[in-house]
């Protein structure tokens, strides 16, 4: 009888973490980065453009929406190609769209034209942090699957200080085009290094391609083992259990038991956006209309900015420690509080202080939760649909939050758009405490098989470090 499975999530799991790990790692990591400089651009650009008059609050939110109709596209597009046509075809396409639109947008001659620009880009853009995300954890053994995510969400977010550190420099001096022009060409020079980087061999093997499945396994074994002998394969407990008992099909989300994990996805990905898309990003404007200039604005953004690497970097150290349920509902109301206490701060440099806090906590959370949690959910067959339905329902919230924030802004100021931003985070601390389960630790097949009534609800069995 002929096998009808290569064991791929066993062989990958028993792996120390090796150069090959790192290689992947710096891959995904190189188009994500450029993915998020892309997007938190918008906020020195935005603020350069207002200044000048080239734009307006108005123009401004229209900008910022374009970016995420088309995220919002991107990002449901990309989970149905992942899932479809596998993980490598999906980042190929996504990272070419987003640098060549990039390109386009350097060159707009107006803000109309920067604003369909800015369209094409978020198709990729949102593409990209859907497959990014979802793809690393499928390489990672699960005893360190939390720190490598953590590890991508600090490549990632280590752009927002390059952003807009770089927009501290170049946009005062040589204008905003430049921004565009340096992504555009960096996303082409990471596909070119990309195209090497293998497809994922649980996803070959749910499709039943096993013989290219097992090809690339023996080229990762051999890579990794060195000439060394390598930990035995072992089966993790709960997989006789077939990930398809759970549905694989995208109207399975909507249905139960999955019906529970995707709300609960969704619900991470609307929190989170909430508090980046309507606050993060719109920081040197607020600061500006409160009447810093153009520079000063955009320095006091690059300090706060800061806490996006530092966010990142404290999941690298805690995310396989306290878990993700209850480190995301820790997390969340300390954002909350802090975000009340900016809301009412009476000082520039007491402002700064909490806004960094407040950026440290979100990108935590971005590492914890959009980065590790939500991909861990769901099986192969549909992790990616299900995390470009959940990045979709952010994208969504990103549309509607720079409307919210022009609204709120004019009719009660800053204390207003933080009343939407921790009125965000308390229904996402709900949300985990009545649907949370704990990934953490556990194999991927594992965490598909079993029920969420089962033993998710238990702690996993200690597992070796890497």
């Amino acid at each position: 009888m002929v096998s009808s499975t290569v064991h791929a999530g066993a062989r990958l799991d028993r792996l120390p973490t090796s150069r090959f790990h790192r290689r992947i790692l710096w891959l995904i990591g190189g188009g994500m980065f450029l993915d998020s400089f892309d997007i938190y651009l918008a906020g020195g650009v935005l603020g350069a453009l207002t200044r000048s008059g080239w734009s307006s609050m108005t123009l401004n939110a229209a900008f910022l929406s374009s970016t995420f109709i088309g995220m919002l596209i991107g990002a449901f597009t990309a989970g149905i190609l992942g899932d479809a046509k596998g993980r490598k075809f999906t980042y190929q396409f996504n990272l070419a769209i987003f640098g060549l639109a990039s390109l386009a947008g350097a060159f707009a001659p107006n803000m109309t034209w920067l604003i369909v620009c800015r369209f094409f880009m978020g198709l990729g853009l949102g593409a990209e942090i859907v497959v990014g995300y979802g793809s690393i954890g499928e390489f990672i053994p699960p005893a360190v699957r939390g720190r490598w995510s953590a590890y991508l969400s600090l490549i990632t977010n280590s752009a927002l200080f390059f952003s807009t550190f770089l927009g501290y420099l170049l946009i005062p001096a040589i204008g905003w085009r430049a921004m565009f022009a340096l992504v555009g060409v960096g996303a082409m020079i990471v596909w070119l290094l990309r195209k090497k980087m293998p497809e994922s061999p649980r996803w070959l093997e749910s499709k039943g391609r096993l013989d290219e499945a097992d090809a690339i396994l023996k080229n990762i074994e051999a890579e990794t083992a060195e000439g060394r002998e390598l930990p035995p394969i072992v089966e993790p407990a709960g997989t006789p259990i077939r990930a398809t008992t759970l549905g694989t099909t995208l109207g399975s989300l909507f249905r139960p038991p999955l019906l529970r994990r995707t709300v609960l996805a969704v619900t991470i990905q609307i929190a989170i956006n909430v508090v980046i898309y309507g606050f993060i990003v719109w920081v040197p404007t607020f600061l500006m209309k409160q009447g810093l200039g153009v520079a000063s604005s955009l320095g006091y953004s690059t300090l706060m900015s800061l806490g996006g690497p530092a966010g990142a970097l404290i999941g690298v150290l805690i995310a396989d420690r306290i878990g993700r349920k209850n480190g995301l509902i820790g997390i969340a109301v300390l954002a909350a509080i802090v975000g009340w206490l900016y809301g009412n701060s009476s000082s520039v440099g007491m402002a700064t202080l909490l806004g960094f806090t407040l950026f440290t906590l979100t990108y935590l959370m971005v590492a914890l939760g959009i980065a590790t949690y939500i991909p861990e959910l769901f099986a192969t067959e549909n992790r990616m649909r299900a995390n470009g339905i959940a990045g979709s329902a952010g994208r969504l919230s990103g549309i509607v939050a720079p409307q919210l924030v022009v609204l709120m802004y004019v009719s009660g100021g800053i204390k207003d758009v933080l009343s939407i931003i921790s009125g965000a985070l308390v229904l996402m601390v709900a949300v985990l405490v009545i649907f949370g389960v704990e990934t953490n630790r556990r194999s991927l097949e594992e965490i598909a098989a079993v029920s969420d009534v089962e033993s998710l609800h238990q702690p996993a069995a200690e597992l070796p470090g890497n």
